[in-house]
């Protein structure tokens, strides 16, 4: 979505001036006046600012940090607004790479105020959303639900055959609600960050392009059926002992503002009293879920990212079943890589490597100074890295790292930080229950088996065949787009003119050249492959030096690739 620069846009942007009313209300009701005098009066008729609450006046500028005043008073201002801006704060208060610790803080106090709804209302959902009357699916429905949140209510209910299940329902309305409230929070934001240079590295639109999006699928039922089925193919794949239980969908019940799935009934994680009897039993247990996570991760780049205790539960079977899986983390191979170097790069203390992973990751606007990072990176977590794995606490040092970074105004992706805060809340749950494993402990061997085989022959394979490639790409591309690009300086008539009498020749003899390295590193990349195939299968064994057949051919080819490289670049 564009900025938004004036009136006009605004108010065909933003669906309801009336919400943009209420909020310039509240927001100068609890302390944020200045704010709304200098980016949003002018776009309201005939604002009347509101007397300050005297809630909002009990943390003043004069005794608090900024962070701490403005993290109080948006507090306020979000739980009053509603379903949107209660959860853009809880996103706010995981961003530990863009926000201080006392803006946290009060984030993470945001409470979810929800307003009971008729059942009678959302049976008309349930129908409206099935197509049928309930009757004609259900045995019986319960009116009081189990579970409320701000966007939808969780009920049991009992299929007509005999299955118990539970249906999660969309909030009526809830739709429009959030659609209204994002492009005002979009605005608000662009405002924000346009009032100071102090606020633009407050990163809320940064965030808010994250919170956008997994808004959008939270609001589609689908999109978290789709999610579930996913994380239970992955699983299985690695789950030998079968320890974990991933609810049954409902698929044929299942649309955008309804989801049916199996009842879990067991013991939540987050319920300490009745799951302390069970701690001996979960001990091992839990460790071998956390495997089979950190496998799924690093193998697949798929994973649940909202690993919190009560989305943990024990079944009387002694299985550990998982539910909500709204919230999805999904990495690239070379974003895992990436990952992968880095926690290496922290058990090996290897700080100058640890940083330049990460600002081969992070966001940042002008290049930071290096040399300082790697200082203030080793002085923040060096004394905290135990001589073994299992002293290293992976919440704190990750955080330490995390702050350092937003210190020197680098960010985190938010795909990256979806990672770190499903681990960092993984290892919560397990201090939670008072049981010691450590995340580095298990990362450790899964880490060192695939470093292992990214050396292995068919990795080299497959890399230098893309490294071929690009190459191959590069040397065609380049020259075309210099060329553009010194025509379209010279046709704008730029102050600097560029004579570029005579420049082609070296940009030839420089493309020749790359294509020549591309033909030789494909050359390499064939005479391994067939190598690779000399100690396999006793297989198309040919008559000369009894060698596999394929491997004569791929080292003719490899000779061949070496050859015609050769004669293209004496040409």
């Amino acid at each position: 979505m564009g900025l938004i620069t004036t009136s006009f846009k605004i108010t065909k942007t933003i669906r309801n001036i009336s919400r943009l009313r209420e909020i310039a209300t509240v927001f100068a009701k609890n302390g944020l006046d200045e704010f709304v005098s200098q980016n949003v009066i002018n776009i309201i008729p005939n604002f009347v600012f509101p007397r300050k609450s005297e809630e909002s006046q009990k943390v003043s500028v004069h005794d608090n940090s900024w962070g701490d005043v403005m993290g109080y008073r948006l507090r306020l201002c979000f739980e009053e607004l509603g379903p949107a801006f209660v959860k853009f704060g809880q996103l706010l208060s995981t961003r530990e790479d863009i926000f201080d610790e006392d803006f946290i803080k009060h984030m993470k106090k945001l409470r979810d105020e929800v307003k009971p709804i008729q059942f009678s209302e959302i049976k008309k959902n349930v129908e409206a959303s099935l197509g049928k009357k309930i009757e004609q699916i259900f045995n019986n429905v319960e009116e009081q639900p189990i579970g409320t949140a701000s966007i939808g209510l969780v009920y049991r209910a009992e299929l007509l055959t005999g299955e118990k299940v539970v249906l999660k329902v969309k909030r009526p309305g809830i739709d429009r609600i959030i659609q209204t409230d994002l492009s005002i929070l979009i605005f608000l934001a662009t405002q924000t960050e346009r009032a100071a240079d102090d606020f633009k590295f407050l990163g809320f639109s940064k965030v808010l392009e994250d919170f956008s999006f997994s808004l959008q699928s939270e609001l589609n039922f689908n999109v978290e059926a789709l999610n579930c089925e996913k994380l239970k193919k992955i699983i299985a794949k690695y789950d030998s002992s079968e320890i974990f239980h991933l609810p049954k969908i409902y698929k044929d019940f299942t649309c955008h503002d309804l989801l049916v799935m199996e009842l879990i009934e067991g013991i939540p994680f987050s319920d300490s009293t009745r799951i302390s009897e069970h701690i001996a039993e979960l001990d091992s247990k839990l460790d071998e879920c956390v495997k089979i996570f950190m496998r799924c991760f690093l193998n697949e780049g798929f994973f649940h990212a909202d690993l919190h205790g009560g989305n943990f539960f024990y079944l009387p079977n002694g299985k550990i079943a998982l539910i909500d899986f709204g919230l999805v983390g999904n990495l690239s191979k070379n974003a895992r890589q990436n990952f992968i170097a880095i926690i290496y790069a922290i058990l090996t203390q290897n700080f100058e490597n640890l940083v330049y992973e990460f600002l081969d990751v992070a966001i940042y606007e002008t290049v930071p100074d290096v040399d300082k990072l790697i200082i203030d990176i080793k002085n923040a977590i060096g004394p905290q890295i135990g001589l073994t794995v299992q002293q290293t606490n992976f919440s704190l040092i990750i955080s330490s790292i995390i702050t350092t970074l937003r210190e020197h105004h680098i960010f985190l992706p938010s795909e990256w930080f979806v990672v770190f805060r499903a681990l960092i809340t993984l290892d919560g749950v397990g201090q939670s229950l008072d049981l010691d494993f450590d995340i580095f402990n298990l990362l450790e061997g899964d880490i060192n088996d695939i470093i292992k085989d990214s050396f292995s022959t068919d990795s080299f394979i497959e890399d230098g065949m893309w490294i071929a490639k690009d190459v191959l790409s590069a040397s065609r591309i380049v020259p075309r787009h210099l060329k553009w690009f010194l025509k379209e300086f010279a046709k704008n008539n730029y102050a600097v003119k560029i004579r570029h009498k005579g420049i082609w020749k070296p940009i030839s003899s420089l493309a020749s050249s790359v294509r020549l390295l591309s033909f030789y590193i494909l050359g390499g990349v064939l005479f391994f492959a067939g190598k690779s195939f000399v100690s396999g299968p006793d297989l198309y064994r040919g008559a000369l030096l009894d060698y596999p057949t394929i491997t004569l051919i791929l080292w003719l080819l490899s000779l061949g690739a070496l050859g015609y490289g050769t004669l293209k670049h004496r040409k």
